[in-house]
């Protein structure tokens, strides 16, 4: 296939290496902006691990016409003595080496954090960990030296995405060298930064939530190139995406898949939930799942994650019923 197809239904499960005249043809239907031919992926850290002790929320200069607006980005202060040592640990880390043949081609506009250390020690200073526009309502007479800023990742808010620290470290270096910032030391990760080659489409603007291309319906996308991440994640778009359109064909349209299940909660991640303007591959993760409600608070790791499960089998079964349910002769 070196083209979209005419007709259809028809379903593009191409993956991460899509061959270059068929990238060409979405990107040309998609936008070239739309499609990404690798990924510079920054960490993305669970909300509810994030010290508010330390950070506040604000957008610099208080910039926005609302207050979501004006409180969209959390910050990180560091005084003289965190930046120096953390730029130390920065650029002592472990990164993660090229293969043969390949070569590193970045945009200015994501290089790797320690690609901009390299280039000097004020580098992240006067970039993505500027300290100018803001002020800690902790301590608002002290000038922070250096500000790491977060910036929400999903529409429920429980998911940030560290502004601008795409990186190659290793995974231990990077839970290492990112808990040194002030707030995030006990963070948790849903998912750690890397730059590697990828091919995939910015779902949430291009996808409906059938998995169709919103410009031409009768192709769906699934697999990989949806932007997902994951041998499980990528066949389970996969199934769905087979499941949708047979039922289309079939005249029996399938409900929304439950968002409280995993499959619904990535789904709906990938088609709408996700902000499009950052959007990069994405785990199954509990941060993808709305707030569950216990008893006694949501401390309770093992407590909350065993709620999370029984209200997506409870979900999942529900789904299931209700297409057994239309299946039945009248």
């Amino acid at each position: 296939m070196t083209a979209l197809p005419d007709t259809g239904p028809a379903i593009v499960a191409t993956g991460p290496l899509t061959s270059g005249a068929l990238a060409e043809a979405i990107a040309q239907e998609a936008g070239q902006d739309s499609l990404a031919f690798f990924d510079a992926i920054a960490p993305i850290i669970h909300a509810d691990s994030i010290d508010m002790s330390k950070a506040w929320m604000q957008s610099r200069y208080d910039k926005g016409e609302t207050e979501a607006e004006r409180t969209a980005y959390l910050n990180c202060p560091m005084d003289r003595d965190t930046y120096e040592a953390f730029i130390d640990a920065l650029l002592a880390a472990e990164k993660t080496e090229f293969h043969d043949g390949e070569t590193a081609r970045y945009f200015d506009g994501c290089l790797p954090i320690e690609v901009m250390a390299e280039r000097g020690r004020e580098t992240l200073r006067h970039g993505p960990m500027k300290p100018v526009g803001l002020t800690n309502p902790h301590q608002p007479t002290v000038t922070a030296h250096a500000i790491v800023q977060l910036r929400r990742d999903n529409k429920l808010g429980t998911l940030f995405n560290i502004v601008g620290f795409q990186t190659k470290m290793k995974y231990g270096a990077q839970t290492e060298v990112l808990r040194m910032i002030p707030g995030l030391e006990n963070a948790r990760f849903a998912r750690l930064g890397g730059i590697h080659r990828n091919t995939f489409i910015n779902s949430p603007t291009l996808l409906d939530d059938q998995m169709r291309l919103r410009s031409r319906p009768h192709i769906r996308f699934a697999g990989q190139i949806t932007g997902v991440e994951g041998y499980v994640e990528s066949a389970a778009m996969g199934l769905l995406a087979g499941r949708l359109a047979a039922a289309e064909v079939l005249g029996t349209p399938l409900p929304p898949v439950p968002q409280d299940s995993a499959m619904g909660a990535l789904i709906h991640h990938i088609t709408g939930g996700a902000e499009a303007r950052t959007f990069q591959p994405m785990n199954v993760n509990f941060g993808l799942f709305a707030p569950v409600d216990l008893k006694g608070g949501r401390k309770n790791r093992k407590a909350r994650y065993k709620g999370y499960s029984d209200r997506a089998k409870a979900a999942w079964q529900g789904w299931l019923a209700s297409q057994d349910a239309q299946r039945a002769p009248a």
